[in-house]
């Protein structure tokens, strides 16, 4: 997807709670964030600040070209305000050249080994943030983004369709909040160190881990927020005690490998991987979070590049005054 998917959009803490004692979504914390990213440079992350998420070091500078070698100077990274493009073709041509920006920039961010070690470069950060911005806004403009899908190379067309589809549908379930403040939010664990949680949950109850990485994403952006929900729903995966009391299997709703591990063996429970759509359905009672989800995991078994994205997409609420973002550079 590289063309994404807000992911999440990202569900705002305290929207509200499943119903029979499901686990309850993060409230879209602004949908907070998701659609799909890419990759990675090189390059050390600075430390985080307290409540805020990865900012990283840029990439190392090149070689220096041999005599007469005609010098290739890589695209400038968006500044994270970057002006978003009014016009369908600009915005086509944003995205395009967005997505072939942080496919390059997931690749060498895994060959480096940044991906095992929670190091983000800002080649995947900016990218993936500009990229999420403009599929928020395309979320929100639904005229202007046909029209931009028209003017997208067929490849990115359809993936950026699902991104954008998958917000919608998750910001039509956002609920705007009054205090930001009252959001927790922290690093998140390495992209790597996650999916060894979600594999070894595959191997376990057979629920495709991609199911679970698109769930983690939609409901607390990979575990970035931290808050409770409204309803009492605590930790990375979002349940209520009494859910985790059934499915929690004696560990620790707030430690990441317990809390994927329960999902799983919930939405086993629930009819997946059978039925995926009535296992969602019963993990969050809203067609529309069912949908989201699995657009989001059919964009990460596409291209495992996506999820890499996904991961790197910031925590964005949906305040009385507008949307704010909370993590991120």
């Amino acid at each position: 997807m590289i063309a994404q998917a807000d992911a999440v959009e990202d569900r705002a803490q305290g929207a509200r709670g499943r119903s029979r004692g499901g686990p309850m979504a993060a409230a879209l914390v602004g949908l907070v964030v998701a659609l799909s990213g890419c990759t990675v440079a090189q390059g050390a992350s600075s430390p985080a600040a307290p409540g805020r998420s990865v900012t990283q070091a840029a990439a190392e500078p090149s070689a220096t070209p041999a005599a007469g070698t005609p010098t290739v100077r890589a695209p400038a990274l968006p500044a994270p305000g970057k002006a978003i493009p009014k016009a369908p073709a600009e915005l086509a041509r944003a995205l395009t050249g967005t997505a072939a920006q942080l496919r390059r920039a997931i690749d060498d961010w895994r060959r480096a080994g940044g991906t095992a070690t929670g190091r983000v470069p800002d080649s995947v950060v900016l990218p993936a943030l500009y990229q999420q911005r403009l599929y928020r806004h395309l979320a929100r403009n639904s005229e202007v983004a046909s029209r931009t899908y028209a003017a997208l190379p067929k490849a990115l067309a359809g993936p950026a369709k699902a991104d954008v589809t998958a917000i919608r549908k998750l910001l039509s379930l956002a609920h705007p909040v009054s205090d930001p403040a009252k959001f927790r939010v922290e690093k998140p664990e390495p992209a790597d160190v996650l999916i060894g949680h979600f594999r070894r949950a595959e191997r376990r109850f057979g629920v495709d881990w991609e199911v679970l990485a698109a769930v983690m994403f939609v409901e607390t952006k990979f575990g970035r927020v931290r808050s409770p929900s409204h309803t009492g729903a605590k930790g990375p995966m979002q349940f209520m005690p009494r859910t985790w009391e059934a499915y929690g299997m004696g560990g620790d709703v707030h430690d990441t490998r317990d809390a994927i591990l329960a999902a799983a063996n919930y939405l086993h429970a629930s009819g997946a991987p059978r039925d995926y759509r009535r296992a969602l359905y019963a993990y969050n009672h809203s067609w529309a979070y069912v949908d989201a989800v699995l657009l989001h995991a059919r964009q990460i078994k596409r291209d495992v590049r996506n999820y890499y994205a996904y991961y790197n997409w910031q925590v964005f609420v949906i305040t009385t005054r507008g949307e704010r973002r909370l993590t991120g550079p």
